[in-house]
């Protein structure tokens, strides 16, 4: 019953949490392709307003990724703070010249940080390095493809430049997913999770604090990493 009553409690914090951070970020504007040129170009010759405007216009995106992830063992709020981490890692790597929207290659980003964090929080064993070597390369050369293409490439596209099989690319990309949803139920007709197995039943002081956190999460997805 205890254990039930602060799940209840956490999940409470949680969706206020993100109800705070979707307030903060809910009237913000998306950029015309014109826009994002003219940004992108100030923000390389080191404008850090041009920059934040480039982030900020495209914090609803990386929400509405979050959500279709939901489930898969982080809370949204985790959920969007990882996709925020790809969005600024794409920010940085965009090329806007080739003249392709940038959130078409920003998705990609977004994935991929989020795909991550489930992996680290989902996995008990490390991957082989040879595993962690495979998907370095596959995702620097599925980059450059997606600068080329102005999309996420497929993994046919990938293996056309890489000397990988299709499937060799797949068991690379497999490492961005969980293994099992630590959120799910370790046994048949209990509340009691996967992750509750291996923590304890007190909450973290991240979890005491995720609202106060969270009230700096958009000022703080704009500083410089």
């Amino acid at each position: 019953m205890l254990r039930t009553k602060m799940n209840a409690q956490k999940r409470e914090t949680m969706y206020s949490a993100t109800d705070l951070y979707w307030r903060d970020i809910k009237d913000a504007e998306p950029l015309s392709r014109e826009e994002e040129v003219a940004l992108f170009k100030r923000a390389k010759a080191g404008d850090e307003e041009a920059r934040q405007a480039l982030v900020r216009a495209n914090l609803r995106f990386v929400v509405r990724v979050a959500r279709e992830y939901h489930e898969s063992g982080l809370s949204l709020i985790e959920l969007i703070s990882e996709g925020n981490l790809g969005l600024l890692e794409a920010v940085q790597r965009f090329d806007e010249t080739r003249g392709f929207k940038f959130i078409t290659y920003a998705v990609w980003w977004i994935r991929q940080a989020i795909l991550r964090a489930l992996a680290e929080h989902g996995k008990i064993a490390r991957p082989p390095l040879s595993r962690v070597s495979d998907r370095q390369k596959v995702e620097k050369e599925a980059d450059v493809l997606a600068q080329e293409l102005g999309r996420a490439p497929t993994v046919e596209e990938i293996a056309a430049c890489v000397d990988f099989s299709a499937e060799r690319i797949r068991n690379a990309f497999e490492m961005g997913q969980p293994d099992l949803p630590l959120d799910a139920p370790a046994f048949a007709d209990s509340e009691v999770t996967f992750a509750q197995t291996f923590v304890s039943a007190e909450p973290s002081s991240h979890e005491r604090f995720v609202e106060g956190e969270m009230r700096a999460a958009v000022a703080n997805c704009l500083k410089v990493l």
